[in-house]
């Protein structure tokens, strides 16, 4: 129904934001991970979920991130409170690596996602996900490995400020001030405290 809204910032929290958009007030559900400011305008990709009981608007930071959220809802057993879940606890683009690949043990660290959560994942999703992966190396390169002896938690991390626009130095210098002080292991924990400082 709509395929994004814009408007004035008029409530933000990290699960949730509020759009003023001519004066009515839109109260979209977001990933933690999405960069939204706190203040002025900006727009949101969305989609509407609709239920007997609600009507629920999910909205993401980019178009990218929104239309994988529509590939998490048509797994079995995957509905909009877990694939919001799945997009906090993992960045979109090692989510899609993940897929590809056949990791379930990096999809079974997101909180909510069990073994049997991430087959399914990968069974209904691993075509689709490959063909993103080949869309997202052909437009911006191939991401290359982590250089060696490099935490790959604290690179994960880094890897979803990156993939929300921050710098990489400077999401690098936050996550290792954040791994400081949460567990480095626990990624979505990780993000939230670095993008808070």
């Amino acid at each position: 129904m709509f395929d994004y809204i814009e408007g004035a910032v008029a409530g933000r929290t990290p699960a949730r934001l509020v759009l003023d958009v001519g004066g009515v007030g839109y109260d979209v559900s977001v990933p933690l991970s999405s960069r939204f400011p706190s203040s002025g305008r900006t727009r949101a990709w969305t989609h509407l979920v609709v239920r007997e009981d609600a009507h629920i608007l999910c909205g993401f930071d980019d178009r990218e991130t929104r239309d994988l959220f529509r590939l998490l809802l048509t797994v079995r057993g995957v509905g909009p409170t877990m694939a919001l879940g799945v997009l906090s606890g993992l960045p979109r683009d090692a989510l899609i690596e993940a897929v590809a690949a056949g990791d379930a043990a990096t999809l079974t660290r997101i909180r909510g996602i069990g073994n049997k959560t991430a087959q399914q994942i990968l069974l209904d999703l691993r075509d689709k996900a490959a063909e993103l992966r080949a869309k997202a190396a052909a437009g911006a390169g191939a991401a290359p490995p982590s250089p060696p002896g490099r935490d790959p938690h604290l690179e994960d991390a880094v890897a979803a400020l990156v993939s929300i626009g921050y710098p990489e130095k400077e999401a690098r210098t936050s996550v290792e001030r954040a791994s400081r002080k949460v567990d480095r292991t626990d990624l979505e924990k990780l993000v939230r405290t670095a993008l808070t400082g």
